[in-house]
């Protein structure tokens, strides 16, 4: 939506908007949301704040100039950062203003102040994680109230299927354009197949696509057949399987069966 109103353009280098980020070998806008750029594996860095992570990433920047489409955290984390500082506003507001409060959202939220409704997401040393996010990283920045852009959007079912009508319904044709050239969205092929880690991206164009979460969740919408379909399972608890294997293979299954059949 920042694109289509002029705020930058796929083009766009990641340094212009992050002067800060090293060995950055001219990625684009384009490469962040294709994730044809990699580097540290955010989740399994070992600081003590969410400043240290940042820094970091910063300095690290990327292993090599953009590649193959792979998915990881880091290209949704810099989009994250990018979308504020070209906004002026933190990630919740920005959400809020654009999506959140116009399709009544009222159960969406990077903050939830319910905890008893929030479903737990796995046990860490005894612990049950509930209410906060469950990526590691982007838990040290919502522990001082931060969003970042890859991990932490808590939602319900009804406010997801809020939002996959209104992009049936044409509410954000620039949304529903970039998606089916798979720039930030996984394409039918992919999302049906039984990738390992859950967001390979493909280019190219489709009416059908859709999106996975680590913990099990998914999207998926066909165009064609105005259908949407919302999936809220957790495959972490109370531990993480060894893969995604498994719960590939569930979210391929019940996505034919709602999107295949006659």
């Amino acid at each position: 939506m920042f694109v289509a109103e002029g705020k930058f353009a796929l083009s766009d280098t990641v340094k212009r908007y992050i002067p800060e980020l090293q060995n950055d070998f001219g990625a684009t806008i384009e490469d962040l949301l294709r994730y044809r750029v990699h580097g540290s594996q955010m989740s399994s860095l070992k600081y003590g704040t969410f400043e240290q992570v940042r820094t970091h990433i910063f300095e690290h920047g990327f292993d090599g100039p953009p590649s193959e489409s792979e998915y990881t955290n880091l290209p949704a984390f810099l989009l994250g950062i990018m979308l504020e500082r070209v906004g002026g506003e933190i990630l919740p507001a920005l959400a809020h203003r654009y999506f959140f409060a116009p399709l009544t959202m009222n159960d969406t939220t990077f903050f939830p102040y319910d905890i008893e409704r929030v479903a737990p997401t796995e046990v860490v040393k005894g612990m049950e994680i509930r209410g906060v996010v469950h990526d590691e990283s982007a838990r040290m920045f919502a522990q001082k109230r931060r969003a970042a852009g890859h991990a932490g959007l808590f939602s319900t079912a009804l406010d997801l299927l809020n939002f996959l009508e209104a992009l049936l319904n044409d509410r954000f044709p620039q949304v529903v354009a970039f998606a089916q050239q798979g720039l930030g969205w996984q394409l039918k092929g992919d999302f049906l197949g039984h990738v390992q880690q859950g967001a390979s991206l493909l280019a190219g164009s489709g009416s059908r696509f859709g999106k996975t979460g680590f913990t099990g969740t998914s999207v998926v919408l066909d165009m064609q057949k105005r259908t949407g379909l919302v999936m809220l399972s957790n495959r972490t608890y109370p531990h993480r399987p060894n893969d995604m294997g498994a719960i590939n293979v569930f979210r391929a299954d019940i996505a034919n069966l709602v999107l295949d059949s006659d």
